[in-house]
Order: structure tokens, then sequence, then C-alpha cells
């Protein structure tokens, strides 16, 4: 759902109302917390608040019920100023269960807000969640500020008049959540209903039953005396320029940045993919675009999946195969051969916890190595990262301008925090942006009296694309080495040696075709750099910016270009005395950087499937300044 911002909706923040707030809904797996999250967020948006968000799920298809590895949460972090992270410790957490509390008490700030399910504090659930007693009752939350009734309950009450079984009945406990949270924070409950009714058409008893469960937890919070613990809040619009804004995740904004670069390149788009969490999503959108001009494959394996992606490009379109690292790893062989046979293929890696299966709906920028190194022989490609939900829009198109002019795989990185989380996202006039349409080879526009030269190259190092069947142009293409112009199998050391240098100076030249790297945050030299690529961009941001607030000498560069990195960063981290990289790995794009400009960059290591924290990197900041 979109909405519009005219010049005119700014407001600002009172004295007495807080900037922003972070909530977070807890419960089993089978609470419909993620649901829950999304439709509060959907509420957040068009109430006009900047937001960012952060879906964190079990790993197991279906935990046991109550148990501490099956709680599924999201969080949400709003307000009424620029919001780029969800947010460091909750204002407010919702505890559908023991469980959910349990897993998620550490993080609530002091003094905030336990909103308890006392219906499901019983004797059972208590001992799944490893509690002797019930921390209701024991004082154990006394820092906290405490609202504990019992929903399931209230929950039965409000849809008793539908004749819903007991199972059925608690499944709307949810919805009256959601109502006590619009409620909390003066949200309109109308499109909820609407979406509500569409959800449910074709049964419209469920959609009457969540409904009558949503406004039941609304009027609970307008009616019930409540006040010393909970005040309803008014957070005004963040100031944000006009145009018309959508609410966007990353795996949207991929797969329509995708379509976006293909219809900028004149071509048709066939994807090849192959479930695999959390990358599916991409394959979902892209099945619901059929009219751009869109062809996507459920392929039975990965390899297949890549394979299909590259023999579309063979064929003339643009292929395109996504997955994260696990899938990564089996089209590493396939990989070589689009960089061999130089076809142009874009491949997306949602990363996530490794090795092996690792974490799989966990985040994590492991993948790094992976896609600068991980495949057989010299298979230089280029390395995109896109560092937010809405900046993958841009990153997708940026990827498929790169494969086509140089007629190369180009390697995407996002990774699960990416692809699951919201934000606010200003719809963009097509207009803006510049086209890059691609030239096939023919007859007629062949240089050499129409000698087909399938590998002769232009000034950028990229050969021609030539479709199958072109009259006059048949040419040989394989994986073998090749010839220079011809193509002709040849595997003589002087041309294996002559080629691998081709492949490898056409990447490096892409260096010269992508913007300078700027400074996202701070001044062009200094005492301190935080560096940073991805999913780090929101706490690395806001720490700056508190950092500097407070007089200290740092700067944030955030790279998106991460192979070929930008010809101007060298000179740029330079002209620092310090450089911090924090990643969500061992230090990976640090050992890149100490290897490119032989300077001493510093790591900030965090490998626990959770986001960087805002007061992390700022502790960083301080030691590396005392």
């Amino acid at each position: 759902m979109a909405t519009v911002i005219d010049a005119g909706a700014q407001a600002h923040s009172t004295d007495n109302t807080p900037e922003a707030v972070v909530v977070r809904f807890a419960g089993d797996s089978g609470d419909g917390m993620q649901l829950t999250g999304g439709q509060f967020t959907l509420s957040t948006a068009l109430s006009g608040n900047d937001l960012a968000t952060f879906p964190d799920f079990p790993s197991e298809i279906r935990a046991p019920q109550g148990t501490l590895f099956g709680v599924s949460a999201f969080q949400i972090n709003f307000g009424s100023t620029e919001i780029t992270t969800a947010g460091d410790q909750p204002d407010v957490l919702v505890a559908m269960n023991p469980a959910a509390l349990k897993v998620n008490l550490p993080s609530l700030k002091a003094g905030g807000l336990i909103i308890a399910d006392t219906g499901e504090f019983n004797k059972r659930n208590l001992e799944k969640a490893k509690y002797e007693v019930s921390p209701i009752d024991d004082g154990s939350l006394a820092k906290w500020r405490l609202l504990a009734f019992d929903i399931s309950a209230l929950t039965l009450e409000a849809v008793k008049p539908f004749g819903l079984g007991n199972k059925e009945a608690l499944r709307c406990k949810n919805m009256w959540t959601l109502g006590l949270a619009l409620w909390m924070f003066d949200r309109d409950r109308q499109p909820l209903i609407d979406w509500l009714n569409d959800k449910f058409k074709k049964n419209p008893v469920l959609a009457e039953a969540n409904i009558a469960a949503l406004n039941a937890g609304h009027a609970y919070g307008e009616t019930a005396e409540i006040g010393g613990q909970v005040k309803q809040q008014h957070l005004p619009p963040a100031p944000q320029s006009p145009g018309l804004y959508r609410t966007i995740t990353g795996a949207e904004a991929i797969s329509l940045g995708l379509v976006a670069g293909a219809k900028l390149a004149d071509l048709p788009m066939f994807f090849g993919g192959y479930p695999i969490t959390p990358a599916s999503a991409i394959l979902h959108y892209l099945a619901k675009m059929k009219e751009f001009g869109v062809t996507t494959f459920q392929a039975e394996d990965e390899i297949a999946a890549v394979a299909s992606a590259i023999g579309a490009s063979y064929a003339g379109s643009l292929g395109v195969t996504s997955s994260s690292g696990p899938g990564i790893a089996l089209k590493g062989e396939a990989l070589g051969l689009a960089v061999m046979t130089e076809l142009p293929l874009v491949v997306v890696n949602s990363q996530r916890g490794g090795p092996s299966t690792g974490l799989p709906t966990k985040t994590e920028q492991s993948d790094l190595y992976q896609a600068l190194y991980g495949r057989n022989g010299d298979t230089p490609m280029p390395v995109i990262a896109a560092r937010s939900p809405a900046d993958a829009f841009e990153c997708a198109i940026e990827a498929c301008r790169l494969a086509v002019q140089f007629m190369t795989p180009v390697m995407l990185l996002t990774d699960g925090y990416i692809g699951n989380a919201a934000e606010p996202w200003k719809v963009p006039d097509p207009a803006t942006f510049t086209p890059f349409p691609v030239t096939f080879l023919t007859e007629n526009n062949a240089p050499d009296g129409g000698k087909p030269l399938p590998y002769k190259r232009d000034e950028k190092g990229a050969r021609p694309w030539i479709k199958p069947g072109t009259p006059g142009l048949m040419h040989r293409i394989g994986g073998i080495e090749k010839a220079p112009d011809t193509g002709d199998i040849d595997y003589s050391p002087a041309v294996h040696q002559m080629q691998t240098d081709a492949r490898k100076d056409k990447v490096d030249g892409i260096a010269h075709h992508i913007p300078a790297q700027e400074v996202s945050q701070g001044t062009q030299g200094g005492k301190l750099a935080i560096v940073g690529w991805g999913s780090t961009f929101g706490p690395i941001h806001q720490a700056v910016r508190r950092a500097r607030a407070k007089g200290q000498d740092v700067s944030h560069i955030h790279i998106r270009h991460i192979w070929p990195m930008p010809a101007n960063l060298g000179d740029l981290l330079k002209s620092y005395d310090k450089i911090i990289v924090p990643e969500m790995n061992t230090g990976q794009l640090k050992t890149v950087l100490r290897d490119q400009y032989l300077v001493d960059a510093r790591p900030l290591n965090k490998v626990s499937g959770q986001p960087f924290t805002i007061a992390e990197i700022e502790a960083a900041i301080d030691a590396a300044l005392a």
C-alpha cells in the first residue's frame, strides 16, 4: 500500500513526546507475530512515521509450541525523525507466552513496558520456558513496567458470537493484541479492517471474528483503567520530501529493481531459482510479474537454476539467479562457466549464518570471500552490496547495467536482515534512470566484413553479444579456454595467460565506470573512519551521527561496489589515522582492504545472527578515540 506525502504534511515532535519508539512483538512461532508486526508496520507507514523493522524467527519449520527455541519476534522502530535501524532495545515488549518473555526480556530497556498474556502463563508453559515460578508473581520484573492480563480469555469473549472452535478462536489473539497496539500509538484501524476483509473474503466469518478481536483490543485500551502503565502516544509524521511512498522489503526491492534493470536494458528477463531461506521470496515476487516480460523457473536444484539462467543469457535474455550461501556454493562451477563464456548474469546472494546449514533464518555477512574468490581458477566477478531494503532497488539496476555492458556475471549481496526487513521507500520517477539498451551483433553491424569474431573486445574489454541462430555469425562457445577474437579452442600457455589477463583487466576496468567513493557522513580525512558494507549501514550511521554530535572526529564510509572498488577509495582511506570495519563475519572486508591498500584496518566483528546495535559501534568509536 502506498501513501502520498505533500509539501505541507510535515510535523515535529513536541517536547514531551519521544522522537522514536521501539516495539517488539514476541510469541510462539504459531502466534502470528510476523503477521502482527507486518500489519502494525502498515499502519505506521500510513501514519507518516519513518520506520525500520527486524523480523526474527526460528530456524525450525515448526518448533514445539511454547519452547524457548520456538520463539518468533518482530521488532519495529518508528518515529518522527530519521530511522535507519530497527533499534537497540525495545521500549515495549509484547510477550504472548513465558518463553517469549524469557528470550526477549534481556533486550528490554530498564523501565520499558511488558505486555504479557497471563492466559498462557500456566504450569506447563512455565516449565517449557524453564521457569520454576511465574515471573509475573515473583517480583523479578520490578525494574520494568508490567501490564499483565488474560489476552486469551478476552479474545475468546470477543469472538464468542461467531461460533468458532477454541483453537480457531485463539488464533485471533494476535489481532486483539494488534488492536491494543493501535490504540497505544493512535493508529487508524480502518486499513487493517479492509485488509482482513480482503484476506478472508472467501470466509467472511473469520474476517468478522478477527475484526471483532481487533476492535476489542482497541476498546480495551480506551476503556480499561491502565492509564498508570500505558498512555496513548501520537508520534507526528517524520520529515520527508514530497512524493509517493510505500513500505518495501529488501526482497521486494530487489525484484522490482531486476525488472527495472531488464527494462532499461530493453531485454526480457529469465529467472532460474531454487527455494532456499532467505532468498525464496525473490522467486515468489518475480513469479507475479509476467506482464513485465519476466519468465520464472523453479528448478530441481541449484545447479539447474544457474545453468538455466546462463542458457537464457546465451539465447539473448537477461539471465538472473538467486540463492543463499549454501546454494551459491553449489552454483560455483556454473559461475565459472559464465565467466569463461563472458555472458551477462545477475546472481543475488541473500546471505545467512553459516557454515553448512548454519543459521538458516538469521543474518550474517560471511559470504564476502565466497563472492570474491569462491570459484576455481581466476574467475573475477563484479560484486555489489546493498545497504538497506530500499537501496536494494538501485543496486539491482546497477547489477543489471554492469552485467550487460561488460558481458560478465555480477553478484549482488544482501542478507537475511535486508531481505526480510521493511522501510519506507520513495517510489522513484522512472525517467530519472538512464537506459542502457543492448545491441546484439548481427551481419549488418559486424566489423571485419561480417566475419564472426565473438571474442573481439571493445574499448571496455567486453566481447559482443551474439544470439544463437544469427545468420552468418555461427560461433563456438563453451567452458574450455579459447583464442582471442575467434573463440576457437586454444589452451596454449601464451593464450591462457593472455585471456586470463584480459578477463581480469575487463573487471578491474569497471572501477573507471562506477561512481567515486563518497563519505556518507563526516569529513574527508581525520582521526577515525568507520568503513562498512551491506546492512551495517544503519547502526554505523546512527553511531557516527551521535559521536559527531559529541564533537568526536569520526566519519562514515559505506562501500557499495565491493569489487572492483571505486578508484579513489585507497587515497580516501589513507587520509584517516585509524580505520574500523564493523562486519557480521570474522573480518573479511577488513582483510580485503588491507590487501588492496596496505592500510591498518581494524576489525569489529559480530557473528551472533543478530545485527549490530548502535551502542556496540559507539563503544568501538569511544575506544578508538580514547
